[in-house]
């Protein structure tokens, strides 16, 4: 294939990603949404009133970083997850591998589709959230550049949980016992200097934590991790998943019957 043809396939896969979670927008868009503006009703008002400051923010302007990149997350991971073990049930994955299009470009297509749900689902969130808050961004270029690259490693995350999974029950297991806990303890809702020695050096191990506080950063000004550290931790891991994606497409198992 010539690089226009690379293009066109590249774009064909992307269009109908896009296309399948605005198609059933109440399903992929909304109930993030929702769930999102009750955390800031929650956690931001009710309780943040009587918490008062955290790390020298008013409560509600600590964890609107932290939801908003929530939101980012679990909806570009949920995407790739759900689209592509669609295509490995229905045995379209098989059409794809079998054509001339390279397995980078339909890793890249599907990838791009989850980042396109992840970033317009942060999108939404961003825009409600100052309602509830008053914040402005204190450092553009890492805000997006943290975003992004949180949005690429949650897709491939996503579209490796599909190509293991053998049903659809699996396709909830990674989310229900992995994901929800990594957020929960990523410092969303406190900073880890409020933990003992032993807590906050486990918490060191979690992912997470440097996407949220990065976000953060660039945000409100403030972070518990040093940001270029942030950056390293996040490159690396998209980097090994984006290699190990591309190796299981390449060698095929659990995709061909």
């Amino acid at each position: 294939m010539n690089s226009y043809q690379k293009w066109i396939a590249f774009e064909t896969i992307l269009r109908r990603e896009i296309r399948r979670f605005m198609r059933i927008w109440p399903q992929t868009l909304l109930p993030p949404v929702i769930t999102i503006i009750l955390y800031f009703v929650i956690f931001g008002q009710l309780i943040g009133s009587r918490i008062g400051t955290m790390s020298g923010l008013p409560y509600i302007q600590f964890v609107a970083p932290g939801l908003i990149m929530m939101s980012v997350i679990t909806n570009s991971y949920s995407n790739v997850v759900s689209s592509f073990f669609g295509s490995k049930f229905q045995r379209n994955i098989e059409e794809l591998l079998v054509s001339p299009t390279p397995n980078w470009i339909i890793l890249l297509g599907y990838i791009a589709g989850g980042m396109c749900r992840g970033l317009g689902v942060g999108a939404i969130v961003t825009l409600l959230a100052l309602y509830f808050a008053d914040f402005s961004i204190h450092n553009w270029p890492i805000t997006l550049a943290i975003v992004l690259m949180t949005s690429l490693m949650f897709s491939l995350a996503g579209l490796i949980n599909a190509i293991f999974a053998a049903n659809f029950d699996d396709i909830s297991i990674i989310p229900t016992f992995v994901l929800t806990p990594l957020t929960y303890l990523g410092g969303v809702f406190y900073s880890i200097e409020l933990l003992g020695e032993f807590w906050r050096n486990l918490s060191m191990l979690n992912p997470v934590l440097y996407m949220v506080n990065a976000f953060r950063f660039g945000i409100a000004g403030i972070t518990d991790i040093n940001v270029a550290w942030s950056f390293a931790m996040v490159g690396f891991f998209s980097v090994l998943l984006f290699f190990f994606a591309l190796h299981l497409l390449e060698r095929g198992s659990r995709l061909r019957s």
